[in-house]
């Protein structure tokens, strides 16, 4: 990904991100709603880098040992809610290592240190109280992270912020980003217009859409915005 592109990654929304994965023609890969920020002004962008969590914290630190800084490690732990993946020492070696942050399909412990450092992580929430088994290690243990039924791979990138997590493939990221830009765009247009006294229904010549749903009652707001390139719905 080119360094220019990453900046202006960091710029864009998950809303905008997600709007311009639907103008680009590309997946709309999301964490289940309830995987959330420890704290509400978090936010990640980065190359994903997977692990699935066996019971150990010794992956993780195995994981170090080749992760880039700025990557977002992203730990599939089964959604599973009676332990917690990671705490305070893992977060203070992977702050270390220039990791841009977690996204835990599971639990965290320590948040209080964890709030108190400020790296980013987005899970299920917090356990006082970690694994109690050890798994054998699978062969594909880094390579893929499942996050609600959407498998990361190292190919993907992380944008998460209050709204959500996506996940964005590596092939179309050019694409989506260049589409994201064009619709932040758009909607700033018509917001500084609404705020200057002219309404989104006058922007988005409402009355034309109503008239022509009775021509054509098939046709739908979504399509009218995509003829006269305004945005709202994508």
């Amino acid at each position: 990904m080119k360094p220019d592109l990453i900046a202006q990654l960091k710029t864009l929304t998950t809303p905008h991100l997600a709007d311009g994965c639907l103008r680009a023609g590309a997946p709309i890969r999301f964490a289940p709603t309830g995987l959330r920020p420890l704290a509400p002004d978090m936010e990640l962008r980065g190359r994903a880098r997977p692990v699935r969590h066996v019971g150990s914290i010794d992956v993780f630190f195995e994981l170090l040992e080749h992760a880039a800084p700025g990557e977002v490690i992203v730990i599939d732990n089964g959604g599973r809610l009676d332990e917690a993946c990671i705490g305070d020492i893992v977060a203070l070696e992977a702050k270390a290592a220039g990791i841009a942050g977690f996204v835990i399909w599971g639990l965290h412990r320590d948040n209080r240190e964890l709030a108190e450092l400020g790296l980013p992580v987005f899970s299920l929430g917090a356990l006082p109280t970690g694994p109690q088994r050890l798994h054998p290690r699978p062969h594909d243990l880094f390579r893929q992270a499942l996050v609600g039924q959407h498998g990361i791979a190292e190919t993907d990138y992380v944008a998460a912020d209050g709204n959500g997590v996506l996940f964005l493939p590596e092939s179309r990221i050019e694409d989506i980003v260049t589409a994201a830009i064009g619709y932040r765009e758009t909607e700033a247009r018509q917001l500084a217009a609404m705020r200057a006294g002219r309404s989104y229904r006058s922007q988005t010549r409402f009355h034309q859409y109503l008239a022509e749903r009775v021509r054509n009652p098939g046709y739908g707001f979504r399509q009218h915005l995509k003829d006269i390139e305004a945005a709202g719905e994508v």
